[in-house]
């Protein structure tokens, strides 16, 4: 079966969004970096969707945001993948390609909320602790940053706020 990356449709959206509540269930509205992404469009180059021959079984996205004010990083998130296809390569294949188009698009650092051992595969490591904040409560150890160009994020500091791009 073959495997493709596509953008984001407006069609896609019933089928994601599904893929979503099988993934995160109800309670991804109250996490703190839903809530940072709410009523901020994604960037739309960056939202991806992945297809397994005519079925959608995966999407990433990306918001722009600023941290204490300063533009340039994007905030990955949500990634799912369908639970009946995961561990087959195509959560990786869709942050791959997402964070190549995100450097081609000029952004200099990518943060997101989630799990060392799968991110760190992509060049994400830990934040310091209070360097950089999320407008509500997330574990200090799941705030990862990559740099997509060298020194994105020194002098970087602050809390995050998502803005249009």
């Amino acid at each position: 079966m073959t495997f493709e990356i596509r953008l984001e449709t407006a069609a896609d959206a019933p089928a994601l969004s599904k893929l979503s509540a099988q993934a995160f269930g109800p309670g991804r509205f109250v996490r703190t970096a839903y809530r940072v992404r709410e009523g901020v469009p994604p960037v739309l180059p960056l939202s991806l969707t992945g297809w397994l021959e005519s079925a959608l079984v995966g999407g990433v996205r990306f918001t722009a945001i600023k941290i204490g004010g300063q533009e340039g990083g994007a905030l990955l998130g949500p990634l799912v993948v369908d639970p009946g296809v995961k561990g087959k390569g195509y959560g990786k294949a869709l942050v791959g390609e997402g964070l190549a188009r995100a450097r081609a698009q000029g952004f200099g650092l990518v943060l997101l909320v989630g799990d060392m051992p799968y991110y760190g595969r992509f060049g994400f490591a830990p934040i310091a602790p209070g360097k950089i904040t999320l407008p509500g409560p997330v574990d200090p150890g799941r705030l990862l940053a990559v740099e997509l160009e060298a020194g994105a994020l020194e002098g970087m500091t602050g809390e995050i706020a998502a803005h249009p791009r």
